[in-house]
């Protein structure tokens, strides 16, 4: 149609008539602005945080200065087929229990997340998370070949040394999904992890907050 009117010099009503198409459907301009440096982003961060589902990712991007409506992110998180797969359910112990009352201030309450995980080699070790449980910092991740009760217990006096002693600990169980060539390895990586989970990473419970921005507010510390 565009060929009739710059060469035939067909008006643009009579053009837009040989082929059945509206005038007013040609000389429509789509106001929609250029996403590929969006979705170029979004990717990379899709990427690098793998576990991350489009309302995580937006937080991220927002800190970036990317401003943009939940639900075009995630038309766009969609169309890039970044969905992230559901983890299996653990298996939970039978019985009905007390549900754990969220604690109301910082060193209330830390739980202890024991993770085991191998060396390239096949080689076991294990790995200790303490978190406190209300502003969801991690305050310790220990590696080693195995962690006795005695080790638990120094680990936790350390902490306390800087912080205070909790008013509860709870103890948990997870996994890893990194492959590690040797302890030094996994212990910089798992530090880099603690130090991303603190710093970086946002937390849904906390407003979209890290759990350093979140302990850092007025109040907090007491």
């Amino acid at each position: 149609m565009t060929w009739a009117i710059k060469d035939k010099s067909y008006s643009q009503r009579r053009a837009c008539a040989l082929v059945g198409l509206q005038a007013k459907t040609y000389r429509y301009a789509s106001r929609r602005s250029d996403d590929a440096p969006i979705r170029h982003r979004l990717l990379e961060l899709a990427q690098q945080r793998r576990r991350f589902g489009y309302r995580r990712l937006h937080l991220l991007l927002r800190r970036e200065s990317v401003m943009l409506n939940h639900k075009k992110l995630y038309r766009l998180y969609r169309e890039e087929r970044l969905m992230v797969r559901k983890r299996g359910g653990r298996k939970r112990a039978i019985g009905t229990r007390a549900p754990m009352a969220l604690p109301q201030g910082p060193n209330r309450r830390w739980s202890l997340d024991f993770v085991s995980d191998a060396l390239a080699c096949g080689r076991k070790f294990r790995v200790l998370a303490v978190v406190d449980d209300f502003t969801r910092e991690c305050l310790a991740l220990i590696v080693d070949n195995s962690l006795s009760g005695i080790r638990v217990a120094r680990e936790l006096d350390r902490i306390v040394e800087r912080r205070s002693r909790p008013c509860f600990v709870a103890s948990d169980n997870g996994t890893d999904e990194h492959l590690f060539a040797n302890r030094a390895e996994a212990r910089r990586i798992i530090e880099a992890w603690r130090v991303d989970y603190n710093t970086v990473r946002p937390h849904s419970s906390l407003g979209g907050l890290t759990p350093t921005e979140f302990a850092a507010r007025p109040g907090q510390g007491t």
